[in-house]
């Protein structure tokens, strides 16, 4: 998991140094509260989520990961929901996963599509990284991880998913 955790975070650190931040403002803190909790409502977050089987995952998501397509509606908006659960540590099992996921949950990962021209450059994904309780995870500087995150860096969640189709990897994309 420590792998998982320096993985990001050297992501992060390296957005941060790139251009100006475009994320972790108080609206988008606000904004990702608001998205948790409609997840934890349709039960993909928090206490009684629902599973699936884990597949194997690697850096900088989590050893094993489960991923999760729907739909969610913030502020009238009716959008595209995609969350990842990132599990470890590294050598982490599905069946170590299943037998106990909170003990092994590390982050959910979030691409939630807003609505037209809050990114059009980036087909109008919001990006988040929570921890398993929900609060916002942070980049070194101490900025939450929603918003834009590492919009125009060399490196991040919008630099690394530009490059595949809808900016949406899913598991038959995966390569180890």
């Amino acid at each position: 998991m420590r792998t998982l955790v320096s993985a990001m975070a050297g992501l992060v650190a390296t957005a941060g140094v790139a251009g100006a931040q475009e994320f972790g403002t108080e609206a988008d803190a606000a904004y990702a509260a608001l998205l948790w909790d409609v997840m934890e409502a349709s039960q993909l977050v928090g206490e009684n989520t629902i599973m699936s089987t884990p597949y194997e995952g690697g850096p900088p998501h989590g050893a094993m990961l489960e991923t999760f397509y729907s739909k969610a509606t913030i502020d009238g908006h009716t959008g595209d929901l995609v969350v990842k659960r990132n599990y470890g540590p590294e050598e982490v099992t599905a069946e170590e996963v299943l037998a106990d996921p909170s003990k092994h949950l590390g982050a959910v990962t979030v691409m939630f599509r807003r609505e037209a021209g809050y990114d059009a450059d980036n087909q109008n994904w919001f990006w988040v990284k929570y921890l398993p309780d929900g609060t916002l995870d942070k980049n070194p500087a101490g900025a939450g991880l929603a918003g834009r995150v590492a919009k125009g860096a060399e490196m991040g969640c919008i630099a690394c998913h530009s490059g595949v189709d809808d900016y949406i990897f899913t598991a038959d994309h995966i390569t180890n």
